[in-house]
Order: structure tokens, then C-alpha cells, then sequence
């Protein structure tokens, strides 16, 4: 556009010093001709058209105005000067908003066909009327089409951009919900149960202190191993390593171990291997053992049970853990069966839930077979053939 300027203010210039001279106003008309110029090359550098999309600015309204009279001016005393309509024309319809642009370029137009009369002589050409309204309005609807469909444009973009940043604070807060369950079920897994267990103890010898101090003994002992191991727990699922269990442990191992633990008082639990063990990946491995934790967690706290049996197979396809106890079991499709109210503090935890979310995640299934007063049995299923993990789901069920 600005070289058509040039070019065409040229060329006016070159056909007025050649054709339209010959009174005592040449020097002033080439001197407007060169105001002309050096209005429109300072409005580029001092008054620039506004961004796509952007209202224009007072300066830039004021230079246009200002151009526009000096070409009018010299129009009147210089016809040549007719065809720098056309740049001034472009820039008018690039800054203004159509319905201030279309009436300028009417304005432009009237006054181009105007002096194209004032010069002509004879008959009148019927081009000189016709020809340019019809470049004026060709120019005019391609230009609002442009505008249009660039407004469309930036209207997609700004969409496009609030949708990505809309999609990044969803996949935001979706990683901050996933880590959050993580936590949950490694601390419902580990701390808690470390913690639960303790307390345990530590009541158990608080009665007996007094009457049989070797057993309370015993009891304090126990307490503190646990909390070395849940110590040692801490500080792996701080760095977010394996469980400790399996440092130096093959699955069965950690599970045999598991099952040495539990055992106590009131509670025997065994541990039973079908199949030859073999590889496995991590992720399994560790869903299998958190898994066997909670449930036993659930048994010792909840069940009432006397005996219970972690049994880990092995076949072609598919590992498998079924945890079984014979204590007072509950309707898995409604209310749990009555439990011992917890003590002040204690929340019914998120056993069974945390549990299906790492079956889950390590691409396998969890199931619970329960009937009230005959025991329950929960099992897990996991492919040995790698599958890829189901996303973190939000926790939803109540019974543990």
C-alpha cells in the first residue's frame, strides 16, 4: 500500500510538471505535492494504524483527517492528484470501522469523479463516472470481507487460547486430584496402619501393665518394631520409592512376612503360594503388597476374625491375591455389617476404594465376595502381559 502511495503521488507529480502546469502556482502545488508526501511518511512513523481488531487512536484519526485535506486541496488545484485516492483510500478502510469507512470512501469517490468532470472535455467520457464507484466498491467489499473474516479469526484464536489455557488448569488440577489420592491411599496404607497398630499395642499393655508386666512388655516391644518399620515406610514413600517390604524381598517373600506380622493375639494369619513365581513388574508388585496390607488392616480392625489366609497364584497369564477371613463380613452391594464404633478421632477409613484404585492402576480387578456372619474374601487380578494403567478415579465409595 505505501509503495502504491509513492508510486502513484509519482507519477501525479511527473503528469502535473508535464501536462497541468503553466500558471504562476507550480511552485506552490509541487510544494504541497511535497507536504503531501512528508504528511504521509511522519503519520507512518508518528501516528501508526492500530493492530487488526483495535480501535484507532486520536493521533492517527487527526493524521488521517489532516492527509485527507491536503489531497482534497491539491486535488482542487492539481486533477493529476486524482488517483491518490486509491492509497488513501486503503488506509481509510484498513483503521476505520466499516461504518465510518464506507461513507469516506464514498466521500474519496464523489470528489475523484468530480474532478475527473472538471477536466474532461467534450462529451463526457460515461468511464469517468462509472469506473470509479466500481473500483471503490470492489475494493470496499473485499476489504470489510477481510476485516470480517479476520475478526472471525481472532474471535477462534482468542477461543482456541482459552480453551488451552481452560484444558491446562483441568489437566492441573486433575494431576494435584491424582497426587492427592496417591497420598491418601500410601498414607491409608502405611502411616495409618503403622499408627493404628501402635495404638493397639500400647492399649493392650496399658491393661495388662500392672498385672502382667512381661506381656506389657512385649506389647512395647512390638510397638517399637512397628514404628521402625512404619519409620522406614515414611521415609521411602518421602523419596517415593517401593514399599520397604520388598527391599531385598521377592512378592511372596513380602507377603510371608506380611503374614508373620499380622499374626497375634487373637488373629492367625497364613500364607499360602500356588504356582512358581516369577517376574514382575514393580508397579504390581508394590499394588499387590498395599493391596494384602489394607486388607488385613480391614480384617484386624473391622472383621472380628480369627483367622485369615493370603494366598498369591501364579499362572500363564495373570498373578492373583485372594485374602480370606472367617470373621463377620457384610453385604458388598449395601450397608456394611455392624462394626465396634472407632474411637474419638477415628474416621472409617477408605480400605476397599483405595484398593480397586490400585487394582486399577496396575491394569488389573478387585473383587469382594461377603456375606454377614460367614467371612469375606477380597481378591485382585492382575495380567502378567503388560496393559496400560486406568487413570486415577476420584474416591466415591464409603465402606472399608
Amino acid at each position: 500500500m505505501h509503495a502504491a502511495f509513492f508510486l502513484l503521488l509519482g507519477s501525479s507529480l511527473v503528469r502535473f510538471l508535464t501536462r497541468d502546469q503553466g500558471d504562476g502556482r507550480t511552485s506552490w502545488i509541487v510544494a504541497l505535492f511535497a507536504v503531501f508526501w512528508l504528511l504521509y511518511v511522519l503519520g507512518q512513523l508518528l501516528a501508526p494504524a492500530p493492530r487488526p481488531g483495535a480501535r484507532p487512536t486520536a493521533r492517527h484519526l487527526a493524521w488521517l483527517g489532516a492527509v485527507s485535506a491536503v489531497w482534497i486541496v491539491l486535488l482542487v488545484l492539481a486533477p493529476s492528484a486524482t488517483w491518490c485516492a486509491m492509497p488513501l483510500l486503503f488506509a481509510g478502510l484498513h483503521t476505520l470501522p466499516p461504518r465510518i469507512a464506507v461513507p469516506v470512501v464514498a466521500v474519496l469517490t464523489a470528489l475523484v469523479v468530480a474532478s475527473q468532470m472538471r477536466v474532461s472535455e467534450g462529451a463526457v467520457n460515461p468511464n469517468m463516472v462509472i469506473a470509479p464507484p466500481a473500483v471503490a466498491a470492489v475494493a470496499t467489499a473485499v476489504l470489510v470481507h477481510l476485516q470480517r473474516q479476520a475478526a472471525r479469526q481472532r474471535t477462534l484464536i482468542d477461543d482456541l487460547v482459552r480453551t488451552r489455557r481452560d484444558l491446562a488448569a483441568t489437566e492441573r488440577r486433575a494431576g494435584v486430584l491424582a497426587e492427592r489420592q496417591r497420598l491418601s491411599s500410601e498414607i491409608h496404607d502405611t502411616l495409618a496402619q503403622s499408627l493404628s497398630s501402635q495404638r493397639m499395642l500400647l492399649q493392650a499393655a496399658e491393661r495388662v501393665w500392672r498385672t502382667e508386666p512381661d506381656v506389657a512388655r512385649a506389647h512395647i516391644r512390638d510397638a517399637a518394631e512397628i514404628t521402625s518399620r512404619g519409620l522406614a515406610e515414611a521415609r521411602r514413600f518421602v523419596h517415593d520409592l517401593a514399599p520397604a517390604d520388598l527391599d531385598g524381598f521377592t512378592l511372596p517373600g513380602a507377603l510371608n512376612a506380611l503374614a508373620g506380622r499380622e499374626s497375634g493375639p487373637g488373629l492367625t494369619v497364613a500364607f499360602r503360594l500356588d504356582g512358581t513365581p516369577g517376574p514382575l513388574p514393580e508397579r504390581a508388585e508394590a499394588a499387590l503388597l498395599r493391596i494384602a496390607q489394607g486388607a488385613l488392616a480391614n480384617v484386624r480392625e473391622h472383621a472380628a476374625a480369627t483367622r485369615a489366609v493370603l494366598t498369591l497364584t501364579w499362572v500363564d497369564d495373570q498373578i492373583s491375591l485372594d485374602v480370606a477371613d472367617d470373621g463377620r463380613g457384610f453385604d458388598p452391594d449395601g450397608a456394611p455389617a455392624p462394626a465396634p464404633p472407632p474411637l474419638p478421632g477415628e474416621g472409617r477409613g477408605h480400605g476397599l476404594p483405595a484398593m480397586r484404585i490400585r487394582a486399577r492402576q496396575a491394569g488389573g480387578t478387585l473383587t469382594v465376595e461377603s456375606t454377614p456372619g460367614e467371612g469375606t474374601v477380597v481378591s485382585v487380578a492382575v495380567p502378567l502381559v503388560p496393559v496400560a494403567p486406568a487413570p486415577p478415579a476420584p474416591l466415591r465409595e464409603t465402606a472399608s
